[in-house]
């Protein structure tokens, strides 16, 4: 296996049977959304409806106080960085550590990449742009390094002629999301959301994207006919609904609370927690850390390498959070190598 390589992502390392700390996807779905897509599974006979559409743009609108012409429904949050070329962007930078697969589709676009490198604890306020690019993309809060930058930092990178780009993939896992721009409404800003994470909905891929509507509408320019399939259409109506927020909110929550315990528990058995995280995740630097996670990985935990996010070494890794239990049970695992 290629750590560095940029299409590498957590799942690669969790295979079935093991107890997984690779990938950010919160537990199992809920029973209450299994249940309502079981209950659209005689739908698929048909194409997706005009009116599924509709209602999951809807949901979206309603919940970012957006109208229809700012809203892209997205098969997943990473769809919306593979339509990034159809904006014909001179220069992008990326602020790195980051997600990569923006970086993949871009460079095979042919578009020009900076690579704006934060040094730990990885501030926004210390990034080093040119002024010449027309494109920043970022996360907010950043997978890997689970940190989240102030909306004012965010704000403060705009500039006439460009486009601030920002992945707020886990952006529900922050309590309130205090520094989300998902209802900022600027013409300069693209906000991509996944419902997939906080939902376990990865293997369905569902997502979406607000920006200005001529924005939108150059993004699907090149987008095929029924993009999205009845079952996501659903899922992000169902997700962006009352219970879902309500889900959401629960989820925040013990996000929180587990992050704490988390951390405390790897600072007490020796193992260091970089920046101050913030999100579903969070990143530790180990002496060897390619041979600490084969070792897990033997003992049956899968942990992420940080080996091919620009910036980061494979000595870091990247932990996805979970229940006191679960956290003792690696904490074990890992003693012997420690």
């Amino acid at each position: 296996m290629d750590l560095t390589a940029l299409d590498r992502h957590g799942d690669i390392d969790a295979t079935a049977g093991m107890v997984d700390f690779a990938v950010n996807v919160r537990g199992a779905t809920p029973v209450w959304l299994r249940d309502e897509l079981r209950h659209r599974i005689d739908d698929v006979a048909r194409y997706p409806s005009r009116a599924d559409e509709l209602a999951a743009v809807r949901a979206v609108g309603d919940t970012h106080g957006r109208p229809p012409s700012e809203i892209l429904l997205l098969a997943g949050a990473a769809e919306g960085f593979a339509l990034l070329p159809n904006l014909r962007p001179r220069r992008v930078a990326l602020v790195q550590p980051s997600f990569t697969e923006p970086e993949r589709v871009l460079r095979a676009a042919g578009i020009a990449v900076d690579q704006v490198v934060l040094p730990e604890p990885w501030h926004l306020d210390t990034a080093d742009i040119d002024d010449d690019v027309d494109m920043i993309v970022l996360g907010n809060p950043t997978n890997p390094t689970s940190v989240l930058h102030p909306r004012s930092a965010v704000e403060a990178l705009r500039r006439p002629g460009r486009t601030i780009v920002v992945d707020e993939a886990f952006a529900d896992v922050t309590v309130g999301e205090p520094e989300s721009l998902a209802s900022s409404g600027f013409d300069d800003v693209i906000v991509i959301r996944s419902v997939t994470k906080t939902f376990a909905l990865a293997g369905l891929r569902a997502g979406y994207l607000l920006a200005a509507a001529p924005v939108v509408a150059r993004l699907a320019s090149t987008r095929p006919h029924w993009p999205m399939g009845t079952l996501q259409l659903a899922a992000i109506e169902m997700c962006l609904g009352e219970r879902g927020h309500a889900h959401a909110r629960h989820e925040a929550q013990t996000v929180t609370t587990d992050r704490e315990a988390m951390v405390a528990a790897l600072t007490e058995a020796g193992v260091e927690v970089c920046g101050t995280p913030a999100a579903s995740f969070v990143v530790v630097r180990v002496a060897d850390g390619t041979s600490v996670k084969n070792h897990l990985a033997q003992g049956g935990f899968a942990v992420r390498s940080c080996a091919n996010f620009v910036g980061m070494t494979p000595d870091h890794l990247r932990l996805a959070v979970r229940d006191p239990a679960t956290v003792a049970r690696l904490l074990d695992a890992w003693k012997d190598v420690i």
